[in-house]
């Protein structure tokens, strides 16, 4: 068979095929010239060297640190996560007046926060699939507007199961961004930088979760809780702007039609694949174990100030969530150690940090729980960053799916361990709830220990190696 000349498939015609489930034939018209190549070789390097281009170039690595792209890309990611978690959790600060206005209990006000939650976790999952086919960016966008749109009519709802009707399509519109973020950060940002693109991501969910709560009650207050919440809306709707006018086009990620049939199989081998890893799920077990032990912190807090020996009054009580502001700097800080020392090391002096801020607040002294509610919240932020962002580097099959399942986790670790941690309030007081937030730092981390060694992707490590035969880069 004669030699080919070195050129470009794209550029001269060759038709690209196909044939099994790793390799793919290069064939051009004419010439009587047929190669089989491995697939990873043609798309496991993100995209393109053009306009068009069906597949990635092979110089493509991902945005530099510093440069213009990777700077819009995290202000952009930031302005997302601002964008989506400030419209989620407004409503908590209001709770009290939605009650009184509603004419229903505590619990039932409650669900206004849960129905947008239950519906983000069912989100994730239908958004990975959607990104999956046109493209992260795109699927962002189409998220957060909707997302943005549901949240400036929502809370104009005429009747309490409207209002939960629409604040679960609103969560399930906001799933869209954490299902797919951490993926797109992944596939365009330099391996060695991925982890510090990460940690900005969360450190704007953080500062939107703040926000939302901070916006949303006084002004409430001065309102009425509609006006509130709605007031969160527009600036969710100004971050979303923000977000779609700085984020650049993604150049690492293969669409699904480009990619042949079989390269990586349906949307049941991408989940099973994942479910099977024991890092994977040691990551998963980060997002269940550490959510579910950081509401119950903030869920049950409030309740011991309220009470003797430091009887605060509840309009103090809600200032409390200015402790994030602690959770958003350490979540930054995270990425860029993780970059220089490895993700597992950081990781486990975050679960320390956070266990040893819930210990402080067992003291009666004011100070000392406030200051062990700041390491608590930032020892949380920065483990979740450094988990999330190394589960869409550690997934070689199904990224978004990866991700996806890491909120899945994330938000079913919220809601059950953020209810059972009231059991635990109610028997034992909240040396009770602190000891059952301890316990599940502490199997997180042992859980980091066993599963997690060996390299982490960070370039503080080797590179992951990619199974022989397995598409890498793509989901």
């Amino acid at each position: 068979m004669p030699q080919a000349p070195v050129t470009d498939a794209r550029t001269c015609g060759v038709i690209l095929a196909v044939q099994d489930l790793w390799a793919v034939s290069a064939t051009r018209p004419g010439s009587g010239f047929t190669c089989v190549s491995n697939v990873e070789d043609v798309v496991s390097d993100p995209i393109r060297s053009g306009p068009g281009a069906p597949f990635p170039s092979k110089t493509w690595a991902g945005h530099s640190h510093g440069s213009g792209e990777y700077r819009r890309l995290l202000a952009g990611l930031f302005f997302a996560g601002v964008a989506t978690f400030a419209q989620l959790y407004s409503p908590q600060a209001a709770l009290p007046l939605i009650a009184v206005d509603l004419k229903i209990g505590a619990a039932d006000a409650a669900l206004v926060v849960s129905a947008a939650t239950i519906g983000l976790a069912i989100g994730v999952i239908p958004w990975s699939v959607v990104a999956d086919r046109i493209g992260r960016v795109q699927a962002m966008s189409i998220a957060v507007t909707a997302a943005t749109a549901f949240g400036l009519l929502v809370p104009f709802a005429t009747s309490f199961p409207l209002l939960l009707t629409g604040r679960l399509f609103e969560g399930a519109m906001v799933g869209g961004v954490p299902a797919i973020a951490i993926a797109y950060l992944s596939e365009e940002i330099e391996p060695q930088h991925a982890a510090r693109a990460a940690g900005t991501y969360v450190a704007g969910t953080s500062v939107g979760g703040l926000l939302g709560r901070l916006v949303a009650g006084p002004v409430a207050e001065l309102a009425n809780w509609r006006i509130g919440v709605f007031a969160v809306a527009v600036l969710c709707a100004l971050a979303a702007a923000l977000f779609i006018a700085l984020v650049p086009e993604p150049l690492g990620f293969v669409p699904r039609r480009a990619r042949g049939s079989g390269t990586d199989g349906g949307l049941l081998t991408r989940l099973v694949v994942n479910l099977r890893s024991p890092r994977i799920l040691a990551l998963y077990a980060q997002g269940l174990l550490l959510m579910g032990g950081f509401v119950a912190l903030y869920n049950y807090l409030g309740f011991r100030l309220s009470a003797a020996p430091f009887n605060l009054p509840q309009t103090l009580i809600s200032l409390l969530f200015i402790a994030y502001l602690a959770g958003t700097w350490s979540a930054a800080q995270a990425g860029v150690l993780a970059a220089r020392f490895g993700r597992r090391p950081v990781l486990t002096i975050a679960i320390a940090s956070m266990v040893a801020g819930v210990a402080l607040t067992l003291s009666t002294v004011l100070v000392v729980v406030l200051i062990g509610l700041l390491v608590a919240t930032a020892g949380f932020f920065a483990a979740h960053a450094v988990a999330s962002g190394w589960t869409g580097a550690e997934a070689v099959i199904g990224r978004a799916q990866a991700s996806s399942l890491y909120n899945l986790f994330y938000y079913a670790g919220s809601s059950l361990f953020g209810w059972l941690g009231g059991l635990f309030f109610v028997t034992w007081g909240w040396a009770g709830t602190a000891a059952m937030i301890v316990l599940l730092a502490a199997l997180a981390a042992v859980l980091a220990v066993l599963l997690l060694n060996g390299p982490d992707g960070s370039s503080g490590s080797a590179p992951i190696a990619v199974p022989a035969g397995a598409p890498s880069g793509i989901s």
